[in-house]
């Protein structure tokens, strides 16, 4: 996501939205390429449904996260909380709860991506490295 970690939170929130939104987008299509190989769908148009309902989800998914992580850090005037990123994947985990009609799926969610978003805010901010050779 090059280009979301530039300036301060709570800034420029159309772009930050737009950004998730593509990645959001982008990754429902992968998803959806996995599920129409594993459980092939009896025909064309099931399989053009299948990908655009997966992919339209996920980029709502993104577009959630950008624009509560955004808000949020404009509400509340902190642009470097992590606390934010958890609102944002917190409401992103209630918008899939709400699309499976399922309170269990929207809190075990919430609970996910909170805290992986969160994680994900202080890792960037402290120099967390996911793969590359070790600093000495």
């Amino acid at each position: 996501m090059a280009g979301y970690w530039d300036g301060p939170e709570g800034e420029d929130c159309a772009r930050r939205t737009w950004l998730t939104t593509r990645v959001g987008a982008a990754a429902g299509l992968v998803g959806t390429a996995y599920r129409i190989v594993l459980l092939q769908p009896s025909s064309a148009l099931a399989a053009l449904q299948m990908a655009a309902s997966d992919s339209v989800t996920m980029a709502t998914l993104g577009a959630v996260f950008g624009v509560t992580t955004c808000l949020s850090a404009q509400i509340r005037e902190e642009t470097e909380s992590p606390l934010d990123y958890f609102i944002g994947g917190c409401a992103t985990g209630a918008v899939l709860g709400a699309r499976a009609h399922s309170y269990m799926t929207g809190t075990t969610a919430c609970l996910g991506f909170g805290i992986t978003a969160a994680l994900m805010k202080i890792g960037n901010k402290e120099g967390w490295r996911l793969a590359g050779p070790p600093k000495l």
